[in-house]
């Protein structure tokens, strides 16, 4: 007896999935929430873990897995330990998750003053609440971090950002791997500023690193994303049950854009380095311009330090405006050619106020102390017609001068 042709209803339902027999060259966007079982029989294995197998996107997704796995490609480019990687929602995301997985009640996280703000914000706020405590302190002063692992059983992990946001200050990734590891603690570092085009911490010896895929790694501001880098290990036991318990997971199309960003970022970044280079060179011999923070400049405080572990300096820099808080919202207004926008990372080129955007709620005292001042101006340097950026930044200049002189 022929089987029975399912009513029209039914047929608007069921899903008509299509294997081709030919691969497709892009990896598709997985827009689905769960995956179909045969039968009960393989559902049992594979929730056993007895088959490998997808069961549901918060779990694993195929999209959001190939995004992490090109990741963990770079950034243990040349290891030999197998690496991976978990996408997140978010950059913010990826550090929560992370230090979630890692610590617990009565640790401590060792750290440094001039950090993104979220992540200040994030130890200072939610993380203190959890009973697990910030310690902030010069990561340069490599005898004082050794001093406070020998003497504070209790410091669980070092957090670091180098090249750091927004000072663009440097610190020596392998002598702070190296410390963490001598005196058994985790080391993790934020290397959203450099990627792994830049600069590959793995390989100097850290366990941890994540991204702000948002940034370069994305690089079309269409996206937000992070990713959480590690050993095999380490990611796919309490970081997977964090991020899979937390619901931090990040979804299939964010990933897909993440995917298609990658494949341009080698150009990309080269052209970044160049344009901030130019632009670094410019700015620091403008008068108004008390000073520039870019790494390769010979005149950074962390300039050695950058040359040792970088493989060029990347697109992020600020400068001081002498005249504070005024001379940097006036500079801000006069700009025509770049845009305002809190990010960074994007194709063109982005300029940021700290002080009252993202460093808004961070301690002044804090902040002052780290070179966060009222004054500078962040800037991500985009890859237009480095003449085109000059232009509009003198101009900027100009315009902010006249506006202090007529006062």
């Amino acid at each position: 007896m022929p089987s029975r042709s399912p009513a029209f209803e039914s047929l608007c339902v069921k899903e008509q999935v299509h294997t081709p027999d030919v691969p497709p060259h892009v990896q598709p966007i997985h827009a689905t929430s769960s995956f179909a079982f045969r039968d009960i029989e393989q559902s049992i294995r594979v929730f056993c873990g007895e088959e490998a197998g997808y069961k549901y996107s918060r779990y694993g997704n195929p999209t959001v897995d190939a995004a992490a796995a090109k990741i963990a490609a770079l950034e243990g480019f040349g290891l030999e330990r197998e690496v991976a990687a978990l996408m997140t929602s978010s950059g913010m995301s990826a550090i929560a998750t992370l230090l979630m997985a890692t610590l617990e009640k009565g640790d401590r996280v060792l750290t440094q003053g001039n950090l993104y703000g979220g992540t200040t914000e994030l130890l200072d706020k939610v993380l203190r609440r959890l009973g697990i405590e910030p310690v902030f302190a010069d990561l340069h002063d490599l005898d004082e971090v050794e001093r406070l692992l020998r003497h504070d059983d209790r410091i669980r992990m070092i957090w670091f950002e180098t090249p750091a946001n927004p000072t663009l200050a440097c610190v020596d990734i392998e002598a702070l791997a190296t410390l963490a590891r001598q005196h058994g603690r985790l080391s993790a570092i934020d290397n959203t500023f450099a990627t792994p085009c830049l600069q590959r911490p793995l390989a100097l010896g850290v366990d941890f690193v994540i991204h702000s895929t948002t940034k370069y790694l994305n690089g079309h501001g269409t996206g937000i994303a992070g990713v959480i880098v590690g050993s095999k290990e380490l990611i796919e036991g309490s970081v997977w049950e964090t991020m899979k318990l937390t619901g931090t997971n990040c979804s299939p199309f964010e990933a897909w854009l993440v995917l298609q960003g990658i494949k341009t970022l080698p150009l990309r970044m080269e052209r970044h380095c160049h344009n901030a280079r130019m632009l670094a060179q410019w700015l620091e011999a403008q008068p108004a311009v008390a000073r520039v923070n870019w790494p390769g400049l010979p005149t950074h405080p962390d300039h050695q330090i950058a040359r040792k572990q970088m493989t060029d300096f990347g697109a992020m820099l600020s400068f001081e405006l002498a005249g504070g808080l005024e001379a940097g919202k006036r500079f801000m207004n006069a700009l025509r050619f770049c845009a305002l926008a809190p990010t960074l990372g994007d194709v063109d080129t982005l300029v940021l106020h700290p002080a009252t955007s993202s460093h808004l709620n961070v301690p002044r005292a804090l902040r002052l102390a780290n070179g966060i001042t009222d004054g500078l101006v962040r800037i991500s340097v985009g890859i237009e017609a480095i003449d085109d950026l000059i232009a509009d930044f003198e101009q900027a200049l100009r315009a902010c001068a006249g506006a202090a002189d007529a006062q």
